[in-house]
């Protein structure tokens, strides 16, 4: 059957066949500690309960018809005066688009904005640039970052690539790493984005940057989230933010996500949208709209969520070093925000029990799903090379006592390599 060659040439989810291989143990009985999936275990992790009673409530007022395509106007009010309260941004309600959750908005920024060819710059390793550059036809630019910068570009890794590039796209804290912008790095990399808007003349695209912020309200500890226009108001008729109630709390599949920009393009994006049907549930829209202005609630669930998720978090970090301090060719950079750990299993070229030689991060993730009942997701993934001994945690489904016990079974699935 011929299909289109953008349909035929789709790769897989690396993450989704990582999940297979997991369920497929499972089915035999296995007990796996699975931090592959980038979501929460509602019985470990439930919506607010303001926001879970809104949404009945909505359901049974009736509010099961079409909502507005750019979203309800009443969530959009609440979500302009959330981000002026919350994150200091001023954006008016005629500048913010409500979808269902952060993907149709980032696929309509990148419709919006790209043509066919036109590159698109994005850091390896990042979540789901290189598909969207497949779907919209554009030619990527993956930018390798490096540990000793916790996996976040720098102005210095994307300077030689920005000279007629169209898109920049950015996300912190960034999946899969769970790490920051400094205020340092995220101000360079703004100054790099203006100097080169200024150095294009007026036919010419400008460099626009999408700036992917949906955990910007998982923080730990003192680290503080930055965003480009805060520190660089030059930058508001470049910058298209991504955000939204997925993550902050733990409602995946509430699937209210918001987008905000400048007019121009947000009404583009409307339209998009509007062809594409992919809006937010209109009850699910109502009660977000009644919930997120109820300042104490709101404080009362991130406060709870982030503490408990910092503290599996560092339950692993912990663990992890403790494992490097024994001699075990292990590491992880401490949590700083999201719900990632980047932890780094450097076994490539070991033997396993069997006589296989692991020759690929994919290879090692199988045999620690076998050895060690443990499931992580390899950076390859998210476009790193095969060979880089790097791997994304991801704690929101399960418990700190599961991470806990899944640690004796990592390292004796380690001493069996050779």
């Amino acid at each position: 059957m011929q299909v289109s060659k953008m349909a035929a040439g789709l790769s897989g989810s690396e993450i989704i066949r990582i999940g297979n291989q997991v369920s497929e143990q499972v089915r035999q009985g296995a007990n796996i500690c699975n931090l592959t999936i980038g979501d929460f275990d509602p019985k470990i992790f439930p919506i607010p309960a303001g926001l879970n009673d809104g949404i009945t409530r909505a359901y049974q007022a009736g509010h099961t018809n079409y909502p507005p395509a750019a979203g309800l106007g009443e969530l959009r009010q609440q979500v302009s005066a959330f981000l002026k309260t919350r994150q200091g941004l001023e954006y008016s309600p005629d500048n913010l688009l409500i979808a269902g959750g952060s993907r149709p908005l980032i696929y309509a920024t990148y419709r919006a904005l790209v043509d066919p060819g036109d590159r698109v710059i994005f850091p390896l390793p990042s979540w789901n640039n290189n598909h969207y550059c497949h779907l919209v036809g554009a030619t990527p630019v993956a930018v390798p970052t490096r540990a000793e910068n916790n996996f976040m570009p720098t102005a210095a890794d994307l300077a030689p690539h920005v000279a007629g590039a169209t898109l920049l796209a950015l996300c912190s804290p960034l999946n899969p790493t769970g790490t920051v912008f400094t205020r340092a790095g995220l101000e360079e990399i703004c100054d790099l984005v203006i100097a080169e808007n200024k150095r294009r003349g007026p036919d010419e695209k400008p460099l626009y940057v999408l700036y992917d912020q949906i955990y910007w309200l998982l923080t730990f500890g003192a680290t503080q989230h930055y965003d480009p226009v805060s520190l660089r108001p030059a930058m508001r008729d470049y910058v298209i933010y991504i955000d939204g109630i997925s993550k902050c709390f733990a409602a995946t599949g509430v699937r209210v996500g918001y987008g905000f920009g400048p007019a121009a393009i947000i009404n583009q994006m409307k339209s998009i949208l509007g062809h594409m049907g992919a809006w937010a549930p209109k009850a699910e829209q109502v009660a977000t709209a009644h919930f997120i202005p109820e300042t104490a609630a709101v404080d009362e669930y991130l406060s709870s969520m982030k503490s408990r998720l910092q503290h599996s978090l560092e339950v692993l970090f912990a663990g992890l070093q403790a494992l490097k301090t024994e001699g075990y060719p292990v590491d992880a950079v401490a949590p700083a925000g999201a719900i990632y750990l980047t932890i780094k299993i450097d076994m490539l070229g070991r033997t396993t029990p069997d006589g296989t030689v692991l020759a690929s991060t994919a290879e090692l993730t199988s045999y620690l799903i076998s050895e060690a009942k443990l499931a992580l997701v390899p950076f390859s993934a998210f476009g790193s090379p095969g060979s880089a001994p790097w791997f994304r945690a991801s704690v929101g489904a399960e418990t700190v006592e599961s991470i806990q016990a899944a640690l004796p079974r990592l390292r004796a699935a380690l001493d069996k390599l050779r």
